[in-house]
């Protein structure tokens, strides 16, 4: 789902089923035996369906990263500020130099995956300095079926798929 914060909306009907309701119940469970977590923080849907629910479920044992890049609109990144500053979520903004990754300006098919790896781990840096146990990013099932190397490097560093896996 690409979007930003302002598209997080209700279904058209407005309720809620109980099948999203399990799920998200399940989903704060998960986030509970985390017991603290980083989240991957775009503004998109995801990211900040599963950002506020953490907050929601964690309080202040959250916190958001972000990556400033030449591929991240600045928008996006005043749209993420802006979210973190309103629920008073403890937001980090790291720097990605992804065109000084070894042959990511050759724009490979697997530019997704250097790039992944390279956030994740600066992500990491980030979580550790700051006592936090885990890392989520806000993968879900939509994402399956497409080709996602990214996914290849959040799974080779460990990272918590959380809207993913539930």
């Amino acid at each position: 789902m690409n979007g930003s914060i302002n598209d997080v909306k209700r279904s058209d009907s407005g309720n809620v089923t109980r099948e999203q309701m399990a799920k998200l119940d399940a989903l704060r469970e998960y986030l509970k035996s985390l017991e603290s977590v980083a989240v991957a923080f775009s503004s998109g849907v995801d990211s900040t369906f599963l950002l506020k629910t953490a907050k929601d479920t964690l309080g202040d044992n959250v916190i958001a990263v972000t990556a400033r890049s030449c591929s991240f609109p600045g928008r996006e990144l005043n749209e993420a500020l802006e979210f973190c500053k309103k629920e008073g979520i403890r937001h980090f903004v790291c720097e990605s130099e992804e065109l000084s990754i070894d042959g990511f300006a050759q724009n490979p098919k697997n530019r997704c995956y250097l790039c992944k790896k390279e956030l994740f781990r600066k992500i990491q840096e980030i979580a550790d300095e700051n006592g936090i146990a885990a890392i989520a990013e806000g993968s879900n099932m939509d994402d399956m079926g497409d080709y996602r190397p990214g996914l290849t490097a959040v799974a080779e560093l460990g990272i918590k798929k959380s809207v993913k896996t539930l």
